[in-house]
């Protein structure tokens, strides 16, 4: 596994992630977000923090645009999680994607979402050839989301 991480600036976390968790606990998805709480490796408690839910052929899923951050070791270690949309709170457990499977899911992952996060994925973008996204797939956790409750 590789350990690649692309941490948040200052204003990623202090205004965006604020913003758009603020806005997601009162039930306003921006372009498919929810709040992911994890439960901490460690620790054990709650660990929170804004995701873009993605949708593939009726499946859901999570994939970390900056890399093995920490709430890609703690899903890894709890199996699961919730997502939260207003007082919607879906439990789920979380099977992580193998690399060779990960192509078509970063391909549809950065066809919504490149404007926002395409600069943490080194000039691959949803048009980029298969090899590229094969090549960036280890740098990128996903999670396949199976909702229990």
């Amino acid at each position: 596994m590789t350990t690649h991480v692309q941490k948040p600036g200052w204003f990623t976390v202090n205004v965006m992630n604020r913003a758009v968790s603020w806005l997601t606990r009162r039930g306003i998805s921006v372009w498919g977000s929810r709040v992911l709480a994890v439960r901490g490796r460690k620790s054990g408690a709650w660990r929170t923090t804004p995701v873009n839910l993605l949708t593939v052929d009726g499946q859901q899923y999570l994939l970390a645009p900056r890399g093995h951050v920490q709430w890609t070791h703690n899903m890894r270690a709890a199996g699961g999680g919730e997502l939260r949309l207003g007082r919607t709170v879906d439990a789920f457990t979380a099977t992580e994607v193998a690399d060779d499977e990960k192509v078509p899911l970063l391909r549809a992952y950065l066809k919504r979402w490149k404007a926002e996060v395409g600069v943490f994925f080194g000039g691959v973008g949803p048009d980029s050839p298969e090899a590229e996204l094969r090549r960036i797939a280890p740098n990128h956790p996903v999670f396949r989301i199976t909702v229990t409750k």
